[in-house]
């Protein structure tokens, strides 16, 4: 099989690379250049795609015996990522930035270039299993990407190859070191790319404004105070609210919803962040259609959250979700993935417009 292994610059992607050149595939390696003006060098684990990376990339094919390429795909990730993120931030919504760079730049962007220059598929360290098509989650819990991947349409999947499923990611630094990886302890990165001094809301005010505000009483409607920008907040935050006065009944408050057009912020009692019901669009479901509705299954709202039980319906190609229990501080522009009641594969997901 003849197949392109997207190379980061990290320990994931290089062992990837290797297990793929193991399985004997026809193996090529690309690293995706992202930004227009990349940094030089990574500090520890912030940013990604600077010109060390590169280097670290070329360097794994070098030792695997592999051609190297890089691909400038600056002007799609600045349209289809950082654009995105931007607008949503904008319209009061919590964009995932990295959820949506797999969607539009590593599997649409990458993959369809690959297609068309002959290869049968695209491999990457993600930590996740396919299997028949489906998306299982890793082998290492703390280190699973399914939730990230879950947007990936049945024909994107069936042209990625994911060969760490299997593996824990201390398995996988071992395997690096045992090969001569330079990047076998090389640091994860976890920041905003686009962002690499990891300060989001100065990013957020720099390119859309401070859009300053009252911070408003949901019970009352009694002004509490002025804010400095709607960007200095997120739905569920308690610290750092800066109101000038206490709520009348002396309750903590916390943010409950952002309107960026007026720049009010409305803040309320913690009761006031439970979701019991969520509605997510741009559904998509991982064998290509939809399954008997309604539908029993966990689902997981954050990258990083536990799964939880609830009932799904499609209603006009919207997911309706009620959860058993309610969840707080969820926030429209999250993504909503659906897994079996099992919590073990991937079903589909939505991406949240609305939260009651």
């Amino acid at each position: 099989m003849r197949v392109l292994a997207a190379m980061s610059g990290g320990v994931d992607s290089a062992v990837a690379a290797a297990l793929a050149v193991d399985a004997g595939h026809d193996v090529t390696g690309v690293h995706l250049a992202l930004s227009r003006s990349p940094g030089t060098l990574r500090t520890g684990s912030r940013g990604c795609c600077t010109v060390e990376d590169a280097f670290d990339a070329r360097r794994v094919c070098d030792l695997l015996g592999i051609p190297y390429y890089v691909w400038d795909f600056s002007a799609e990730f600045a349209e289809d990522v950082v654009a995105d993120f931007l607008a949503e931030y904008a319209a009061g919504r919590t964009p995932n930035p990295c959820l949506r760079c797999n969607e539009k730049i590593k599997f649409a962007a990458l993959l369809d270039r690959a297609v068309a220059l002959g290869f049968d598929a695209v491999v990457t360290g993600h930590h996740v299993k396919l299997r028949d098509g489906i998306l299982y989650r890793s082998a290492d819990a703390a280190k699973d990407q399914s939730y990230v991947l879950a947007v990936l349409t049945a024909d994107q999947l069936a042209h990625s190859r994911f060969p760490l499923g299997e593996w824990t990611k201390t398995q996988v630094r071992a395997e690096a070191a045992r090969r001569g990886f330079a990047v076998a302890a090389k640091p994860d990165s976890y920041d905003i790319c686009f962002i690499p001094e990891g300060n989001t809301q100065e990013y957020l005010t720099e390119k859309l404004g401070a859009r300053t505000g009252e911070l408003v009483d949901a019970t009352t409607g009694a002004v509490l105070g002025r804010h400095g920008g709607v960007h200095g907040y997120t739905i569920g935050q308690r610290k750092g609210l800066g109101l000038d006065r206490p709520a009348p009944d002396g309750r903590p408050r916390y943010v409950l919803g952002i309107e960026p057009v007026s720049g009010t912020v409305t803040v309320g009692p913690a009761e006031g962040l439970d979701v019991s019901v969520l509605t997510a669009q741009r559904v998509v479901f991982s064998t290509g259609a939809p399954p008997p509705m309604p539908l029993r299954s966990r689902v997981q709202l954050r990258a990083h959250g536990a799964a939880v039980p609830a009932t799904v319906e499609l209603v006009d190609g919207r997911l309706v979700i009620t959860l058993d229990d309610p969840v707080r501080g969820i926030a429209p522009g999250q993504t909503a993935v659906l897994y079996d009641p099992d919590d073990e594969y991937v079903i589909g997901a939505g991406t949240i417009i609305r939260t009651s």
